[in-house]
């Protein structure tokens, strides 16, 4: 286990934290800069996307002063939540929190900061549901969620140039 600092931020904190999101993602997939959808300007993209909404949330791992790791998330759009069209009949009443990316860069990678930052993440949200995609090249990545209470739905792929994502879903603790 490390002993990192956890630091949530949200919507009106995106200005000051967006470069240290770009730069750890630039540490996490440096190996993959070559595919264009995990490329800086990409992932700047979605960044601004998430940023933008007022639900953003984010957490932030500092090992001293060296960003470690985060993740950040929204309340999902109703009716545009990742799950729709893979449970029949759908939850109801139902709001879900999205959790858009969870990154740990590769030096504090199998130390548990992952699973801190995801419980810090999701444990204050008011969601009822909480979901994620993970690349189905990944099915080691999969198979921790697994362990953390998620279930694989579906697969979808969400952009032509992206990858094909596993669909996962898990109540949240206050349900």
């Amino acid at each position: 286990m490390t002993d990192c600092t956890l630091a949530r931020y949200g919507h009106a904190d995106l200005p000051a934290i967006r470069q240290i999101l770009l730069d750890v993602h630039a540490d996490a997939y440096a190996a993959e800069m070559d595919d264009p959808f995990h490329q800086t300007e990409k992932f700047a993209w979605f960044v601004d996307h998430w940023g933008a909404r007022p639900s953003f949330d984010c957490v932030i791992a500092f090992d001293a002063d060296q960003p470690a790791g985060f993740a950040y998330g929204a309340t999902a759009d109703l009716g545009r939540e990742t799950w729709r069209g893979h449970l029949s009949p759908t939850p109801t009443p139902g709001t879900t929190f999205a959790l858009s990316e969870l990154m740990v860069r590769p030096k504090w990678r199998g130390t548990g900061l992952a699973r801190r930052l995801h419980d810090t993440l999701l444990t204050p949200r008011p969601e009822q549901l909480a979901t994620l995609l993970v690349d189905t090249t990944h099915p080691r990545v999969q198979a921790l969620y697994e362990t953390w209470g998620y279930h694989k739905i579906g697969e979808r792929q969400p952009f032509p140039d992206s990858p094909l994502y596993a669909v996962m879903l898990r109540g949240l603790p206050s349900t």
